[in-house]
């Protein structure tokens, strides 16, 4: 029987389903899923809150007997996994970075609207840029950029314009000491039940222990902060070596006028991220900074 891969429907999200099902090298078949966050376009993301928007639906798909699998772009994941499924393979993670659609950051003239849904994007540029604005953007990619010219610029995220062959609209890539990444961006995660053992062992043929060792940090400062993927906070960790792992981190007030940064090293990337939260939270005037945002 073809193993049944759950999918957003969009064309990221089956070119990431595609991927995996490719590198399983197995017969598949993708079980389209309609979220929550494709259904609800008229709500900006922050409106959707922490509630797992573009995975809910793709979860119980699984949960329910569905579908065998779930593939996810990992920063859509909801920073707890809900009972009975496990996050148990992140196959690729490509490019983190940000980019700027339209025009150069330096080169965006004072007051200029950027077209962007996320509040981490607005906070760090913000903190950069105070004069700019900025107005919700929402839709798939190709949307996105359909829509690219009713703004000054648009942010966009550099791995979904790779994947899709549309690395050419790009204008700046913006460097990760302007723009610290979203929990998991560029990364794809793979959940299945926790009970299905035969299941969880084909995966671990294609997990990228450095990648998932780096996803599982990242989530692991998120859940400690309590928020969800719509606060302004971003958080990248990269392997030092086959045990350490290199977290930095960060918390902002939403026009980016407060921002908290940590960066440690660890070698139990659960328990490093936990403590880079902590330190944000307890010594940083991370506390204060998550009064505003909730």
């Amino acid at each position: 029987m073809a193993l049944r891969i759950a999918s957003r429907s969009s064309a990221l999200a089956l070119w990431q389903a595609n991927t995996v099902g490719a590198m399983l090298g197995c017969e598949y078949e993708i079980i389209e899923v309609a979220t929550t966050g494709d259904t609800h376009t008229e709500m900006s993301i922050s409106e959707l809150g922490s509630i797992g928007a573009f995975a809910k639906e793709i979860q119980i798909a699984v949960l329910n007997g569905e579908a065998d699998i779930a593939v996810h772009s990992a920063k859509d994941l909801p920073s707890q996994t809900p009972e009975g499924l496990e996050l148990v393979c992140v196959p690729l993670r490509g490019d983190v970075r940000d980019v700027l659609i339209g025009s150069m950051l330096d080169d965006l003239p004072y007051g200029a609207v950027v077209g962007t849904g996320a509040q981490r994007r607005r906070a760090q540029l913000a903190a950069l840029r105070p004069d700019l604005q900025f107005k919700e953007l929402r839709g798939n990619i190709d949307t996105r950029l359909d829509k690219a010219s009713d703004f000054d610029a648009i942010v966009l995220s550099a791995a979904a314009l790779q994947r899709l062959g549309r690395e050419a609209r790009i204008t700046e890539i913006l460097p990760l000491h302007v723009m610290l990444p979203q929990v998991g961006q560029g990364a794809l995660a793979v959940e299945t039940r926790s009970d299905d053992e035969a299941m969880k062992e084909l995966l671990s043929a294609i997990n990228n222990s450095d990648a998932y060792r780096c996803v599982i940090a990242e989530r692991s400062f998120l859940e400690t902060l309590g928020g969800g993927c719509s606060i302004p906070c971003g958080a990248f960790a990269t392997p030092i070596d086959s045990k350490i792992v290199w977290l930095r981190a960060l918390l902002s007030e939403p026009r980016g006028r407060q921002i908290a940064r940590v960066e440690q090293q660890g070698d139990d990337p659960v328990a490093l991220g936990r403590d880079v939260a902590r330190e944000i939270l307890d010594n940083k005037g991370g506390a204060e900074i998550m009064e505003m945002v909730s």
